[in-house]
Formats: structure tokens, sequence, C-alpha cells
């Protein structure tokens, strides 16, 4: 990096009779890109509750735009290049966020000029080259949101990044006019990926501009959860994103791409013929006959139910099989081995995914929902398997089933992987239930942890939790910085193999069994009968 590039000392900048040493916080610098000045500031203004030990240290920047507005004639396309500024740009507060990302909360200002990130570094100096890890959220959320601060991940000596991308009907809109258009840029005549496209300029973003923070470009690993998980688990999958990253977290995500679940949770796709049907029933039911009269409505006539993942409605707005952002189906990524080859952790909630903690159902209801999802002879096989055939087993045995489908899928996702992928795959399953809550080991739960952010959460943590979290952000911060969850005091974490065992993290640590090995084959051999996603 050139000295015009380096991020230089302001003495106007620093707080009355504040010192700076070499080894100063970033936040005691303004630093100098390739867009404008930046002013950052201390994440803590006092020791946070937990343990980090560096948190003095910390800088954040909040609100740095890493491509340009999406409304106007921007909306329906790629993200595009961001303007730079004069002056210092104060980088105190979170930006806006993009509309359907946050159920309609006013907590958060809402507008299409939503492309910006978050970056919390621990660096003293730009020439430090720390580890970066990019966070993807899950839907619903937004990067301004408590539960995904960075400031624990950073206190390991990583700089970590969140940022904001599209989502309902301004992420994942398809229409052959928007079809058109982009096959004149890019060659492909395909639409509906703009969330994804978003979320691959983010990288790309940080890829060019992380080193002035203190990171280093050529060492970011991806990582998130539930929708995010898909984020990451699309970046790990695409050729636009090659050469980008050394590692992939992907947080309840993976699965058998037999498994039917593929198609309706976060990382559910659906094929272009489909989103472009959508796309024009869509259109019609906004009274606009061309993608310049949508253009022209304002944001909040965009704004639908059925928006993003999660709700439920006539809409169903999501990713898009264009075989330009996404090359293939999940199976032929993985037996054609177009993924990147990169270390990969991932795993589940115990509680999630199916299974309800605190479930109470009859035996009649066991069997009926039982009946719902599996067909003769898989049926019967199943409940022999699950027997929930008094009202004190019934709940149990739905809820295992469950459980074990989300162990066994990931792990036989990690077979796949392995068929033509030399990099290893760790995988998880999660049992903590965080206090002040009814839900078990919710979705979700673990985030808090794997963060090590107690300190931004309004619960009622215990020793244990922060305990707890000191371990579990121990693992994916060894993952982030060496491709590798295991280091010292840490219960050993084999990576994934033939052996039908998964990393039990939360209330135990260490590999227990998936399931019992009947149920495995089980579902191996149901699996084996499906079509593949």
């Amino acid at each position: 990096m050139n000295q015009s590039r380096r991020a230089r000392l302001s003495l106007a900048a620093l707080a009355p009779g504040l010192l700076v040493g070499a080894n100063a916080a970033l936040y005691d610098t303004v630093i100098d890109t390739q867009y404008g000045k930046l002013q950052g500031y201390p994440a803590f203004t006092s020791e946070p509750a937990g343990n980090l030990t560096h948190w003095k240290d910390i800088a954040v920047w909040k609100n740095i735009p890493f491509a340009a507005t999406t409304g106007g004639q921007n909306r329906w396309k790629a993200p595009q290049p961001a303007s730079g500024w004069n002056g210092t740009r104060d980088a105190k507060s979170y930006g806006s966020v993009c509309p359907s990302a946050t159920s309609g909360s006013s907590e958060f200002t809402i507008d299409e000029d939503c492309l910006n990130l978050n970056i919390w570094s621990p660096a003293n100096s730009t020439d430090a080259k720390l580890p970066v890890v990019m966070w993807s959220y899950p839907a619903l959320s937004t990067a301004a949101d408590a539960l995904f601060d960075g400031g624990g991940m950073a206190d390991q000596g990583i700089v970590f990044v969140n940022y904001n991308y599209r989502t309902g009907s301004f992420g994942w809109l398809a229409h052959p006019e928007l079809s058109e258009e982009f096959e004149a840029v890019t060659g492909s005549n395909s639409s509906g990926n703009w969330g994804m496209l978003d979320q691959f300029a983010a990288l790309k973003w940080i890829h060019e501009n992380i080193a002035d923070f203190g990171g280093d470009p050529e060492h970011i690993t991806v990582m998130g959860q539930s929708a995010g998980s898909a984020a990451s688990q699309h970046i790990l999958n695409s050729p636009l994103t090659k050469g980008l990253i050394v590692g992939a977290i992907v947080e309840s995500g993976v699965r058998d791409p037999h498994d039917p679940l593929c198609t309706s949770l976060a990382e559910n796709y659906k094929t272009l013929e489909y989103n472009l049907d959508q796309g024009i029933r869509f259109a019609a039911s906004l009274n606009a006959s061309s993608i310049s009269e949508l253009r022209e409505l304002p944001m909040d006539d965009l704004i639908v139910s059925g928006g993003t993942f999660g709700s439920t409605s006539e809409w169903d707005f999501t990713a898009t099989l264009d075989y330009y952002a996404i090359p293939d189906t999940y199976y032929n990524t993985l037996v054609k081995g177009l993924a990147h080859d990169v270390p990969v952790l991932t795993g589940n909630t115990k509680d999630e995914s199916g299974a309800s903690y605190g479930l109470n159902i009859s035996v009649s209801t066991y069997l009926q929902e039982m009946n719902e999802t599996f067909s003769e002879p898989w049926l019967s096989r199943f409940l022999e398997q699950y027997n929930g055939n008094t009202s004190t087993t019934a709940s149990a045995a739905y809820n295992a089933q469950w459980t074990d489908r989300s162990k066994v899928g990931t792990w036989l996702w990690a077979s796949l992987w392995a068929t033509a992928k030399t990099n290893p795959v760790y995988t998880y399953i999660w049992d903590h239930a965080p206090p002040g809550q009814d839900q078990g080991a919710y979705h979700e739960s673990e985030i808090n942890y794997v963060l090590n952010n107690l300190y931004g959460t309004d619960l009622p943590w215990t020793a244990e939790d922060y305990a707890i979290a000191q371990k579990m952000n121990s693992y994916w911060a060894n993952f982030i910085k060496n491709g590798n969850p295991n280091g010292q005091g840490l219960t050993k974490w084999p990576a994934a193999g033939t052996d039908e065992t998964v990393q039990h993290v939360g209330n135990g640590w260490g590999q227990i069994p998936l399931t019992l090995e009947a149920k495995v084959e089980l579902f191996e051999e149901w699996f084996d009968t499906l079509v593949a996603y």
C-alpha cells in the first residue's frame, strides 16, 4: 500500500489530552481510503461484561458505503460502485437498513440507500494484516442489530465486518425485462439475485479495502447464520467470488441436497422460470406494465408481507437458480466440485428445523404429522425407529427425528463435499439454551456465544454462559485464523469423516454419535429415493 493510502495521524481529530504512540488504536487515526477519509471510534467506552481482554484497542467504523444507492434507476440492478466523499466522514453511527429487513421496526432508518458496512478492528497499525471475517445476518435482521456486534470477535485479533443487503422484492425480484437488461451487462439472460450480488459486492469491497483497517485481504472467512448461512454457502459456491475467501462458516445452513427441507428453509432457491412468472404477477398486482413503472413506485409499495424468508403470503421472494451467481444445483455443485476448495465449519442447533423445545402433542397429532412427511414404506420404518405411541413419548420422538435429520443431513453434505474437495468440513450440534427464554436451543441461539458479545444483549447471563461463550468464540476464532477450530485448552474437534459423529458444543464438548446407526442408515436410504436439489 502506498503512503497516500495509509492511515495517517490527524491531531485535530484526537480527543483532548489523548496521547498517541506507535501502537495507538486505530480510532486515534483518520483512515485514508480510496473513497475518502474516515474517523472511527472506540468500540467500548468502558469495560464490557464478559471475558474480553483487549477491548481498549478495538476501533469501530459504521455506515461505510460499499455500493451506491439501490433506489431509483438502480433498483433491481447489480450493486453500482460507491461514490467518494470530501472531508472526513464521521463513522460513529449505523446507516440506513434495507427495506424488508426488519419487519417494519421503527428502530432503524429504512431506505434504499442501504448498502453500507461496519468494521471492528483491534489493529494498532494499518500494516497489521489480521485475519478477517465477514458476517451475513439471518432473515428479518440488519447489520445494526446488537446481536451481530463484532467487538467480541475483534477481541480475538480478528477484523470483523458486517453489512446490509437487499431482501424481499428488492433483493430477489426476477422479470423478463430485468433479464434482458442483465444480459446486456453480463451475458447471462437471468435476473433475481440482487441480494446475492450485494453480498458478493460487500466481499469484494472488503478484499479491496480492508488493509486500510489492519486486515489481511488475502485471509477472509465468510460467516453467517440461517439466511446469512445461505449467503456464505453461495459465496462458497459461486464462480463470481473465486479467490476471495479462505474459509466458510455456515450456521444452520447446509444439509443433504436430497432433503426436501432444502426447498423451504433459508437456503432454498427457485428456478428462473418460477421466479420470472412471479415477477410478472407481482408487477401486475401493482398495476405496473413495465420495470420502468415499477422503478417509479414509492419504496413502501414494494414492501410486501411475503418479502422476506419466514413470511407467509402469495409472494415467495427468494434466490434464483440462474447458472450465473449460482453455478448449478447444490447436488451438482458438490459432486462436480464447483465450490471453492476451502475449509468449512457448519452445524445446527437442537431446537430448530422442525424441532420445538417444550413440545406437547398427542399421539394422534404425532401420527398425523409423520404421515404428512413420510409415505409408505418409509412411514412405518420411521415410526419404528422414532416410537411415539404414548402421550409421554410422542413429543420427544417427533423432536428427535427432526434433530437427527439435521445432524445426519449435515454429515451427508460433508460426505458429498469430500467427493471432489480436499479441505475438511467440521460439523457441530449446539444444545445450550440461553437464559431468560422458553425456546430451548432455538434457531439463532448460538450467535451471542459464537461472537462472544453477551454484553450487548439483555438476557440474564450467568457465569456458565460467559464460560460457554469463551469456548465457542475460541473455536470459531481459531477456524477463522487457521481453517481449523482446534487450539490450546479446547476439547479436540476432528473433521467430519466416515465415522458417524458430530462435535457436541454448548452443554457438553467433544465428539458424539449422530444418532443410532439404524437411524442414520434409514435417513440415508430415504434421501437416496428423493430428487436432489
